[in-house]
């Protein structure tokens, strides 16, 4: 089974992420060694928790440089939820600089008369790249779980994976572009449709281990 690492920051789901990459079929394993993300098959970085504390700890870890090698060396790497946010260069959350992988920032919600925030609960993804290996064996437009205050806006529009439609706003719930997929809602805590998700990944990663 391909090993899969998953990055321990202090500000992840990681037994909820690691069953569910389990069940995927995959070996995950929790880590925060350079060496050990440049030994597995592929990065999983998961996130729960604020924007700042995130990145200093990845930052305090030695982390931020092994990251962006292994997405640039062409690993599959999944970001989920925080670990989406960080990917991007700032945060309208905090002060800190973001990882820079992504050009654009993560913005709030704005307040709305109906709507609640954080945004919380089961939405309906709006796909923008049908073609993209995370939407798999899923049915159109399909509902998923959610927890958050603040959403990414990328520069370019083009690595939208998927939106979704939260009051009156429209925003970013997934990019993709070549080996680096992330969501911003958490696939471990979405049923069906999240399992079928996380083995999209898994299957992507057995794609590319040499036979």
């Amino acid at each position: 089974m391909p090993v899969i690492a998953v990055v321990d920051y202090e500000m992840g789901n990681l037994h909820s992420v690691c069953k569910g990459l389990e069940k995927a079929g995959a070996t995950p394993n929790v880590t925060y060694s350079p060496k050990e993300l440049e030994q597995a098959d592929a990065i999983v970085l998961p996130g729960v928790g604020a924007f700042d504390p995130a990145v200093q700890q990845l930052r305090s870890r030695g982390l931020e440089q092994p990251i962006k090698e292994a997405i640039a060396s062409g690993k599959p790497f999944l970001g989920i939820c925080l670990g989406l946010q960080i990917l991007f260069e700032s945060s309208a959350e905090g002060t800190q600089p973001g990882l820079g992988i992504i050009k654009g920032k993560v913005r709030r919600f704005r307040p709305e008369a109906d709507i609640t925030i954080p945004h919380m609960g089961w939405n309906q993804l709006e796909i923008t790249q049908p073609k993209s290996i995370l939407w798999e064996h899923l049915p159109s437009d399909p509902w998923v779980y959610f927890v958050h205050s603040y959403y990414v806006d990328p520069i370019d529009p083009l690595i939208r994976a998927a939106t979704i439609t939260h009051g009156t706003q429209t925003v970013t719930a997934a990019i993709a572009h070549e080996n680096l997929m992330a969501v911003q809602f958490h696939p471990e805590k979405s049923s069906n449709i999240g399992l079928q998700i996380l083995s999209n990944f898994v299957a992507q990663v057995r794609e590319k281990i040499p036979a």
